[in-house]
């Protein structure tokens, strides 16, 4: 998450929480709207928008080998918010408010079942969304507890709820103050989408459970991510880096997921790390970012493959995503100077707002769409390819299924320090470089990365920060070297600013272990958290069953559950650039996760002593006392003379291949019904005398686009656009657009639907 921009808001909190929410949507913050991005490396050869599927994926044959029998079900469900007149969450920048919708968003189910014991099971959750979050969390096992006696077998043990951690999907939704700042509260109806849509898609897993098997194997993809802050990961022994042929990790762990009866895939479950910011600050359009195209590419390949049934689930989830990015071709000055940004604390001149990195497509000046898709075709690719070997190519899963999940406050917690010496975590604050951004995003005003010394911010900031709370001394000692600009573990006015209490929570299925991470783990960071894993389950042969070792396979999943900001190793939170200075809870961070989970592994052995951790203070949920100032719809009207649905711009009679089509509509505002599981848009095609959907909203060329025109009167206009590619496979032949509309009557009543249909359009 990012970054300055809530800075501002901190300013306006000197005049009270209420106004502070009111006046930081009105600040005139720089975001990247400006961007102009000047030719100095080649462009990458791949069209993005012509997207290279090859040939059709052949399933891999029936692959069971030595491996256990399991229960298995997928699911997949919509869980896409309003699309318009909500902050966007992740560049935490007031101004990035949604205007409509490139791609849906999804949450992917994942249910594993012990056969012989069914009431071990674990469920891993892949949402389209920034992050796991704890009133999330809270709501989706609340609603299982609704559902029967059935679902009571999934719980607080066993659920892991992480986000893909897209930084173009709606906010609002997050239980602590500071991310509720920028996104002007707490939405309900956005909160509900993801809720209700992860229990829609934990029932679709439930209902498919079949005995299956599971395999595993790994590749490598070396073009789509990088390190991004190359200068703190430096500061790790070089021994340590040594290890590791690069400074990110290119690796992605691939988990199939099969039919025992009939041999068919019902999924894959990926791990690989690297930031869902190739939709740039810009961007006001909902997407699922490059983890969003890679699923998306992939189950459209597998429909093909199963003829058009649906089912097979791709779940592309994150890994030590902390200090990784897909703008791939580095950080450059978009000054004019054309020069790489200052390596340590990525600036231009003396100041960081001209500092940004650079997709595979950043000639291109569409928010960074086109970066996007090719990011996302590329683990796409390595994925398929990754599949394609799977039957020659795997490690059978066999063992126990376990899980364990437990709170700990991490605001006072003693922890062994690697060097044997007792250490201890802080309450949590975040440093002047926090307020920094990074090279996907920089901040706003006159904070820099690096920052481990007096704050070279302006001295208003200070005051600000004492307004708030003033650190104590201790305080102070225990986050040395950060510089705190806001303690914000300490802040309880309204309520809680960010968490203490963390959630702990390890999953295990035959000798795969999932660490599932609540904050953002850097390279270097989860590369010791899964070492340390795999070491103590080594050691107390977690994995190995009856005689047969069983090595451990360690991966890594988050951000989760709740969302913790960033986890850094010592070295890096010591360089105090953005990473570090979002490590909350202190230079000994890491060390505190890594302590907590190693020490409860005994927990996952097939027959543990005791089956369950104490459970932990609960952390406190704040949906009920939450602000909330994102405004309701108060009517829809339409033009005089005018109704709904009406074409106010009609298509041309005719487009070439690689032109866009588009048509604007008299509309509504869509907040009045999301359409989840439905389409705000279609195109449709004549086909034998009748018209078939060909694209819905779901479909990354299919653009849905809402203009408010008149506040006072409600009017508003929808614009439906369609990026035809040279070469995807669309067929010759006569098309339209149809809009599915909902508009709320001037003086109450209920919502009423509406459509609107295009003239018809020939694509040569």
């Amino acid at each position: 998450m990012a970054r300055s921009h809530i800075a501002a808001g901190l300013a306006v909190a000197c005049l009270g929480i209420l106004i502070t929410f009111h006046l930081i949507s009105q600040f005139g913050l720089p975001n990247v709207g400006f961007f102009h991005f000047h030719e100095i490396h080649p462009e990458a050869t791949a069209s993005p928008y012509q997207v290279p599927l090859g040939p059709t994926v052949s399933r891999p044959g029936k692959t069971e080998g030595d491996g256990s029998m399991y229960l298995l079900g997928t699911g997949k469900a919509d869980i896409t918010g309003p699309v318009v007149e909500i902050n966007l969450m992740g560049y935490a920048d007031p101004k990035q408010v949604g205007t409509g919708l490139r791609q849906r968003l999804y949450s992917r189910a994942f249910i594993v079942g012990d056969i012989a014991k069914q009431e071990e099971r674990t469920l891993y959750l892949v949402l389209d969304t920034q992050s796991g979050d704890t009133a999330v969390r809270y709501g989706i096992l609340e609603g299982l507890k609704e559902l029967g006696p059935e679902y009571q077998v999934y719980g607080k043990s066993n659920v892991a709820v992480t986000g893909t951690h897209s930084h173009s999907g709606p906010g609002a939704w997050l239980n602590y103050l500071l991310p509720q700042i920028t996104s002007k509260g707490f939405d309900e109806q956005s909160y509900r989408a993801i809720v209700d849509g992860a229990l829609n898609s934990i029932k679709r897993a439930h209902e498919s459970l079949a005995p299956g098997y599971l395999t595993i194997a790994k590749t490598k993809i070396h073009d789509a991510n990088i390190n991004r802050s190359l200068y703190a990961y430096l500061a790790n022994p070089k021994e340590e880096r040594a290890k590791y042929p690069q400074d990110v990790d290119k690796t992605m762990t691939m988990l199939r997921f099969q039919n025992a009866k009939d041999g068919k895939d019902m999924g894959i479950l990926t791990w690989f790390p690297v930031h869902g910011t190739s939709m740039l600050g810009n961007n006001t359009l909902v997407t699922g970012d490059n983890k969003g195209v890679a699923a998306m590419l992939f189950e459209k390949d597998m429909q093909s493959l199963y003829d058009g049934i649906g089912n097979f689930v791709a779940g592309f989830s994150q890994a030590n995503v902390g200090d990784t990015s897909p703008n791939v071709l580095g950080a450059y000055c978009e000054d004019g100077s054309g020069e790489k940004c200052n390596f340590q604390d990525s600036t231009c001149g003396n100041g960081n707002k001209m500092c940004h990195g650079r997709g595979p497509m950043f000639r291109k000046k569409d928010q960074g769409a086109s970066s996007c898709l090719e990011i996302g075709r590329r683990q796409y690719a390595g994925a398929k390819a990754l599949y394609l070997s799977m039957t020659t190519n795997n490690i059978p899963i066999k063992g126990s299924v376990r899980s364990f999940h437990t709170y700990r406050d991490f605001s006072n917690m003693t922890v062994q320090h690697p060097n044997g010496s007792s250490v201890s975590t802080c309450p949590a604050a975040l440093g002047y470089s926090f307020a920094a951004g990074t090279t996907d995003g920089p901040g706003a005003f006159d904070f820099k990365q690096n920052d481990t010394g007096s704050p070279n911010a302006n001295p208003v900031w200070s005051v600000v920060r004492n307004f708030l709370r003033e650190p104590s001394e201790g305080q102070k000692a225990c986050h040395a070297p950060k510089p705190i600009l806001l303690d914000v573990g300490e802040i309880e006015r309204p309520y809680l600013w960010a968490p203490n209490i963390v959630d702990i929570q390890v999953l295990r299925i035959g000798q795969l272990l999932v660490v599932v991470s609540p904050g953002e783990a850097t390279t270097m960071a989860g590369r010791r958290w899964r070492d340390s894993i795999s070491t103590t389950a080594s050691a107390i042969s977690l994995t190995s069953e009856a005689d047969d070792e069983n090595p451990p396979i360690v991966v890594l999943g988050g951000p989760a559950n709740s969302y913790t900001h960033y986890i850094a190793t010592e070295e890096e939170y010591n360089i105090q650039r953005y990473e570090g200075a979002s490590t909350l809870y202190g230079p000994h961070t890491l060390n505190a996760y890594i302590n907590v989970t190693s020490s409860l592994l005994p927990y996952l052995q097939t027959n543990p002593q005791s089956k369950h951790p104490p459970p932990g203070p609960d952390p406190p949920i704040h949906t009920n006392i939450s602000f909330n100032f994102n405004s309701k719809v108060r009517f829809d009207r339409t033009p005089f003379f005018k109704k709904f649905g009406q074409v106010l711009r009609d298509v041309k009679a005719a487009y070439p291949r690689g032109d866009t089509v588009s048509a604007t509509f008299v509309g509504a505002n869509p907040r009045n019904n999301l359409r989840l599981e439905g389409t705000f848009a279609a195109v449709e095609q004549l086909s034998q005398g009748s018209w078939k959907r060909v694209r819905d909203d779901s479909d990354w060329d299919l653009i849905y686009r809402w203009r408010r025109t008149s506040t006072i009167l409600g009017t508003s206009e929808v614009e439906l656009s369609w990026e035809v590619g040279e070469d995807d496979g669309v067929e010759g032949g006569l098309y339209r657009f149809r809009y599915f509309g909902d508009r709320k009557p001037f003086g109450g009543g209920e919502i009423e639907a509406f459509e609107g249909v295009s003239g018809v359009f020939r694509i040569e």
